[in-house]
């Protein structure tokens, strides 16, 4: 069932830019703010934007990005042009019981736990445009596919990522959103691995971005404290620049563990923290 009027999503890190997508398309949004992929609309120019930013990643992985990633990359499939998401869906569910979904943007928090509660994972369907290659604030297609993609793959962090979903919809019964999407941010978005070899990434929003995945593994400015889901959903951040601190896991099954009891008093205790 399709709407035309929608709510906008809700953004807690610090940013003075609205949601850019649109949230309408002529009814073509359903309630749960899922919608056709609309491939014929992406032009040869866009095709190419997506190969140009996939092969600039590929060259800095190594030694940056954690072997995880590094894997379950191929499953994307060819880098020549945007994937069709029944393509990578076919190949995606056979791995871990994921599927993807299109949606017009970033979407509020009740559908978004939703679909990630039911193995399903909301990529925006439209792509920056030429100006915005080196940066853009606000996810696309190749920010959600190149990002966050190739760890669905992974049956531990699929399983985590459900688990979030899950754990998201009882937030918001607690009104403990903002919580809990500290810990998304710091986790899934800008999230750092210590492999035995070395300081490594597994965030969507250091590995889809090129100055970011240097900064956040090579420079000496930032903060690097092993993860404390506390602190973590504590800690405040900025959308718009690269951060000042990360927090650091030693593998995925240590991600899952740390957040897997019930935050329930963890949120009554931050009611009474600054």
């Amino acid at each position: 069932m399709a709407t035309d009027s929608v709510a906008l999503p809700v953004v807690y890190g610090g940013s003075t830019r609205p949601p850019r997508g649109d949230y309408s398309r002529g009814g073509q949004v359903a309630l749960d703010y899922t919608c056709p992929q609309n491939y014929a609309a992406y032009t040869e120019a866009d095709h190419n934007t997506y190969r140009r930013l996939y092969e600039r990643q590929c060259k800095l992985l190594p030694g940056l990005a954690c072997d995880e990633f590094i894997a379950a990359l191929p499953s994307l499939g060819a880098i020549d042009r945007i994937p069709r998401f029944d393509d990578i869906n076919e190949r995606l569910t056979k791995a871990t019981g994921w599927r993807l979904v299109a949606v017009p943007g970033l979407i509020p928090e009740v559908p978004f736990f939703t679909l990630l509660a039911n193995r399903q994972f909301p990529v925006t369907d439209w792509i920056r445009k030429p100006e915005e290659f080196d940066y853009i604030v606000e996810p696309d297609i190749f920010h959600d596919l190149f990002g966050h993609v190739p760890l669905l793959f992974d049956p531990v962090f699929a399983d985590h990522m459900q688990a979030y979903g899950a754990g998201g919809l009882k937030a918001h019964g607690l009104g403990a959103c903002e919580q809990l999407a500290r810990l998304y941010w710091y986790t899934i978005e800008f999230g750092l691995m210590q492999q035995a070899d070395g300081l490594r990434a597994y965030g969507a929003g250091i590995l889809s971005s090129s100055g970011e995945l240097v900064h956040a593994i090579k420079s000496a400015e930032p903060q690097r404290i092993a993860l404390d889901v506390l602190r973590c959903m504590r800690t405040r951040y900025n959308i718009d620049a690269y951060q000042q601190t990360y927090f650091v896991i030693d593998s995925f099954q240590q991600l899952f563990d740390l957040t897997a009891p019930d935050f329930t008093p963890l949120y009554a205790r931050l009611n009474m923290l600054p």
